[in-house]
């Protein structure tokens, strides 16, 4: 089996409009980079570039992500590019917002104290529900592919499906607190804390809550299947390589099958714990056991995927672990 290696050229021609945007991202990046070395403000207790920095280098990994995907689809590809392409241009728009309230000195986010405020809010609250159908779209027209590889095609699938599960969690930061209800006027509409106010003590670079619950990891982990299933395949069909066991394409399979089911209640996990208003790195008795069992399942789970099959698997093709371009 063979893995072959990708020129930008053809990562360009896997989807333009997407891999422009990614581009772009990389340029936005490096100007958050700059904002966070010169400019020295603090807002909601981080410095006022790194969300921005955060959004940018996310939206690289996503878009190059889905212009991968979309290269594979051979039915439905007129519909896929579209939809690629309005994640692409709302992505960008939606960025440009967040760079804007930051140079403004404003929240992006939850931000209800001035007309305009609101007015941005409210159409990234837009954009990003026309981004999750679009996802959505993306994600039904994988399940219609025939790939060669059936592990990769499975992880595209089961990846696309917890992302748009992390994706949904993230309306749960929009949920007004009590404290914001009953405020007067209203200035905040959300946060990303449970059990304690933004801003507080958090993790370094993500910025996580270390002293209550923290919405954005169960929507960091839940979007980040996107990428970690399917390279996962692409590991295991390269390790197939050097281990007998891992020739079988069976065995992949049922491998990442294992690995998906975990990383879902990994998700659920997280969400649980948010939910509860419990710091990541401070999990409680309840927390721990739930791990403890998902980890037990996850273990029992890859040694019966390594089984040996009971028939004969059909000789391998050499390009199953080929990255489509």
């Amino acid at each position: 089996m063979t893995f072959a290696g990708v020129s930008l050229r053809q990562v360009v021609r896997w989807h333009p409009p997407l891999v422009y945007v990614a581009a772009s991202m990389v340029a936005l990046g490096a100007v958050a980079l700059v904002g966070l070395v010169v400019d020295d403000r603090i807002l909601v207790g981080a410095p006022i570039w790194l969300k921005p920095f955060k959004f940018a280098v996310s939206f690289v990994i996503y878009t190059v992500t889905l212009a991968w995907m979309i290269s594979l689809m051979r039915r439905g590809r007129r519909v896929g590019w579209w939809a690629g392409t309005v994640i692409a241009v709302l992505g960008l728009v939606e960025t440009l917002l967040i760079f804007l309230q930051a140079a403004r000195g404003r929240q992006s986010h939850f931000n209800a104290a001035t007309t305009l405020d609101v007015t941005i809010f409210a159409m990234m609250a837009l954009m990003i529900a026309v981004v999750y159908t679009a996802t959505l779209v993306l994600a039904v027209l994988l399940t219609i592919q025939r790939l060669p590889d059936r592990t990769i095609a499975w992880t595209l699938r089961l990846g696309l499906l917890i992302g748009l599960v992390g994706m949904a969690l993230g309306y749960l930061m929009v949920l007004p607190t009590p404290e914001q209800e009953a405020a007067d006027p209203v200035t905040l509409v959300g946060a990303h804390s449970v059990g304690v106010a933004d801003g507080g003590p958090g993790m370094f670079l993500t910025g996580w809550s270390t002293t209550g619950g923290d919405l954005r990891i169960p929507h960091f982990v839940g979007m980040h299947a996107l990428q970690l299933l399917p390279l996962l395949a692409i590991a295991l069909g390269m390790l197939g390589r050097r281990v007998r066991r891992l020739r079988d394409d069976r065995v992949r399979l049922r491998l990442v099958l294992v690995a998906a089911t975990a990383y879902a209640g990994l998700v659920a996990l997280v969400t649980w714990q948010a939910l509860r208003g419990q710091p990541l790195i401070h999990p409680d008795g309840a927390t721990l056991v739930a791990a403890g069992l998902l980890a037990a399942f996850t273990a029992v789970g890859v040694l019966l995927a390594l089984r040996r099959p009971a028939t004969p698997a059909p000789a391998a093709q050499d390009d199953q672990t080929r990255v489509y371009a």
